[in-house]
């Protein structure tokens, strides 16, 4: 059985996925728009601008593939790198 993901704020996941590249783009009242470029094509977040734990599906719709790509694994790869 795979190992639960880490409980995150958002405060938390915005600096873990600055230190891999994103950059804020813009800021709104539900959150912080963050961009990376990847190849061809820029990758856009939302992260919310919270210090409560994200819920699971929140968190796993941003890792997703449709939001930043990194996905459970690279999550955990940040954490332990940073």
């Amino acid at each position: 059985m795979a190992e639960p993901l880490p409980a995150l704020s958002g405060n938390q996941l915005d600096r873990l996925l600055e230190k891999d590249g994103f950059v804020p783009k813009r800021r709104a009242t539900h959150g912080i728009a963050k961009v990376k470029r990847l190849g061809n094509r820029n990758v856009v977040t939302i992260i919310s601008d919270t210090t409560e734990p994200l819920p699971d599906g929140t968190l796993s719709a941003i890792l997703g593939p449709k939001q930043t790509g990194i996905g459970k694994k690279g999550l955990r790869e940040l954490i332990k790198k940073y």
